[in-house]
């Protein structure tokens, strides 16, 4: 550390440049305008991210996030479709373009490829079969990535959710081939959720 620096500022620059699409040089701008703008961003951002870190949780049942103090969305709506996506960013995606208004199941990642899949691999699969089952779901959207990985998940839950009664559908092909559905624009996610096809159990 030179002569100039503050300790402090270091380590929140090093913690800043951790977050997506962030390096060093950004981190110490956004540390310089926090420092400048203590009273109006430093106080306020600190409280607030106090009552996320205390206050917000992940449901157990859709993966979405949820306040301890409120109940989750999905179960105060009423819908008859799931979409399926692999994380939270996935779905604000999709919930920006206004192309699909259902419910939302998050299963926190995907399968590797190379691994034993009866487990489920700690993601929400289980839980999502229980959810189409108890809330009588006509139409599971699956809308994972078009990597190896996501159509490994794709298979294992249409395989997982067989004995349902609900439709099958995957995002159509529009998608392409190692996609991840949070970088996708939005005439690319409407021509995929218009154009999705049944999902054809082996």
């Amino acid at each position: 550390m030179s002569d100039g620096n503050v300790k402090e500022i270091e380590d929140l620059i090093k913690i800043i440049s951790k977050l997506p699409g962030l390096g060093p040089k950004s981190a110490k701008r956004i540390v310089l305008k926090l420092i400048n703008k203590r009273e109006e961003l430093v106080k306020p951002l600190t409280n607030t991210l106090a009552q996320v870190y205390k206050n917000v949780v992940r449901c157990n049942v859709c993966g979405n996030l949820k306040s301890l103090n409120s109940k989750c969305t999905c179960s105060t709506k009423k819908y008859d479709q799931i979409c399926v996506v692999e994380n939270i960013a996935d779905m604000w995606v999709i919930e920006s373009t206004g192309i699909y208004k259902g419910h939302y199941h998050i299963l926190g990642g995907t399968l590797p490829s190379f691994e034993n899949k009866n487990s489920g691999n700690g993601l929400l699969i289980e839980s999502l079969v229980n959810r189409v089952k108890k809330d009588l779901i006509k139409e599971v959207i699956i809308a994972t990535s078009a990597s190896i990985e996501g159509e490994t998940t794709s298979h294992y839950i249409s395989d997982s959710l067989k004995d349902t009664k609900a439709k099958i559908t995957r995002l159509a092909k529009g998608v392409p081939v190692g996609g991840e559905i949070e970088f996708l624009d939005d005439g690319t996610l409407f021509s995929a959720f218009k154009n999705r096809s049944p999902v054809v159990n082996d």
